[in-house]
């Protein structure tokens, strides 16, 4: 791997927090720790902060203030340790809520949101879906965002990003067992569901990296992974163990060639 091309990522394998306070606590602890390690971006999962609103789960309801008080918080801390943020959030639209991912600049600064644009209809009840899609940018590196649902389900919401520059699609997403569900040990067992492997063919048709994080949980049918440009596994996080999972990128071998060819 050439050192003029080798881009250092974390993805925040964090288990869910106890409250929306916790969940500021962990994404600041967690922003210190990947910036300590060499990583130029995190990436949450879903709807992180204040934590994902799943029927298991009790989460307060909406609250925009808090929402507002806890990105100014997060984007301090990313500007005191220089690295950016994908945080899984949500954001309060009047009565719509809506899940996004917040992206804050190395310097603490906002640069902006990218909705969940396609919602699963599990989540209707709960949320609303967004809006328009966005590149951003952290050094060297481009990159576009899709939402759980919408970059398995949705392999144009990967290849939009491609196609405008993104080396790498980051994916925060929200992914726990089920009753009965098959819990997995490697990474795309076939006895498993097709998530996982959604996420090598998401890299392999666009020749772009796709970075997956979701929460540490016991039996999780997914976990945290960085697949290569070539749709092969570069790394991944040991099943339901909380950490950070760092990826070293080439970021010359992502050339979006396969996504470029595409003829709408």
């Amino acid at each position: 791997m050439s050192n003029l091309s080798a881009f250092r990522v974390a993805l925040a394998n964090l288990r869910f927090p106890s409250s929306p306070e916790d969940s500021v606590a962990r994404a600041a602890l967690a922003i210190c720790d990947a910036s300590s390690s060499g990583a130029s971006v995190i990436c949450f999962p879903e709807c992180f902060v204040p934590g994902y609103r799943a029927p298991n789960h009790a989460v307060p309801p909406p609250d925009a203030r808090f929402l507002d008080n806890a990105w100014r918080a997060i984007a301090h801390v990313a500007g005191t340790w220089r690295i950016a943020v994908i945080l899984g959030t949500e954001r309060v639209e009047g009565p719509a809520l809506i899940p996004a991912a917040l992206v804050i600049n190395s310097d603490g600064s906002i640069a902006g949101f990218q909705d969940k644009v396609h919602i699963d209809p599990s989540e209707e009840p709960v949320y609303t879906p967004g809006s328009g899609r966005r590149i951003f940018h952290a050094g060297p590196l481009t990159f576009g965002i899709a939402i759980c649902h919408e970059g398995w389900r949705y392999p144009e919401t990967v290849r939009w990003a491609a196609r405008r520059g993104a080396q790498v699609v980051f994916h925060p997403h929200f992914h726990e067992a089920e009753p009965g569900g098959y819990a997995p040990s490697a990474f795309a067992d076939p006895a498993n569901t097709f998530h996982e492997k959604a996420m090598l063919c998401r890299a392999a048709e666009n020749t772009c990296y796709f970075a997956s994080a979701n929460c540490a949980s016991p039996g999780s049918p997914t976990t945290s992974a960085v697949i290569r440009p070539d749709g092969t596994l570069l790394a991944c996080q040991p099943y339901g163990q909380e950490g950070l999972l760092f990826a070293d990128l080439d970021l010359a071998a992502a050339t979006g060639l396969l996504a470029s060819r595409y003829k709408p």
